[in-house]
């Protein structure tokens, strides 16, 4: 058995652990305007970007859209999920491709969608002067960034979801049912605690991808919206401060990890205690 997981393992070591090494490795370097990058073991990067009052902006921006786009996935999800899983039609299969069709395209054509829609002379600013209102500034927004990351990310929280939900056993509904219950208490106080596993997993994947976020932020945010994704590509790519950029790529990392078991612990509990009201 031990022979089986070894090849795995050997990728992730060289293709993930490795580079991750080297990464943290030039992250205690110094920065120099003439050498660049000047060999050092100093934590003073991430001094810096932790200390550094632009840069805890940045991170609690991130962090904010991360969990408003993970809440809204979640509650956009619940009845489209729910209504796949349930569906014994024919056409099950091919409403499941038309949820993983988005997937097929890159973030970059659906973020200039958006701007297509979102723009002052924009499809939704075009409709809404048709009435004699607008036209509203909704691009290079919170609001669109936010907008666009849930789009983004619902497909994997209907699926995640979907994926689970059709696991439950339907006689648990059924009987909840004849006990009186009404739809929405068979839902959230019996579907849902059976779901928990799916509902966590879908939270902890999309709040991920969502912290990571780096076309959308970029296209929809505008040079006045910043999340630490595309912070890291700045250092890297404009400033050329490899040490520093390399810092807040572990800083963006170790935040995620943590929130990502803060949020997965809440959510497990919240979801165990109403399985056991």
């Amino acid at each position: 058995m031990p022979f089986l997981v070894f090849p795995a393992s050997l990728l992730v070591f060289v293709l993930l652990v490795l580079p991750m090494a080297g990464l943290f490795r030039m992250s205690l370097n110094h920065y120099s305007p003439t050498e660049l990058m000047v060999t050092a073991f100093s934590g003073e990067n991430y001094i810096a970007a932790l200390s550094d009052p632009y840069y805890q902006e940045i991170l609690l921006t991130t962090v904010g859209v991360a969990l408003l786009c993970m809440v809204l996935s979640l509650l956009l999800s619940l009845a489209p999920a729910y209504w796949l899983a349930r569906m014994q039609s024919r056409w099950k299969s091919l409403l499941t491709i038309f949820t993983l069709f988005p997937l097929l395209v890159g973030n970059v054509v659906r973020s200039a969608g958006w701007m297509a829609l979102l723009g002052t002379d924009g499809a939704i600013n075009a409709a809404l002067g048709a009435f004699g209102v607008g036209p509203f500034k909704l691009m290079y927004t919170p609001f669109a960034v936010v907008l666009g990351t849930t789009a983004v990310i619902l497909p994997y929280m209907i699926l995640t979801l979907s994926s689970v939900v059709e696991a439950v056993p339907r006689q648990t509904e059924e009987a909840a049912a004849s006990l009186g219950a009404k739809p929405l208490t068979v839902f959230f106080r019996v579907l849902l605690p059976q779901a928990a596993p799916g509902v966590l997993a879908g939270c902890v994947l999309v709040f991920i991808l969502s912290m990571n976020a780096y076309a959308t932020p970029v296209l929809l945010g505008g040079p006045g919206f910043t999340m630490l994704a595309p912070a890291v590509y700045e250092q890297f790519i404009r400033a050329g401060n490899w040490p520093f950029g390399a810092a807040l790529a572990f800083v963006l990392l170790t935040s995620t990890l943590i929130l990502t078991m803060i949020v997965s612990y809440g959510l497990m509990r919240s979801l165990t205690r109403k399985k056991t009201q």
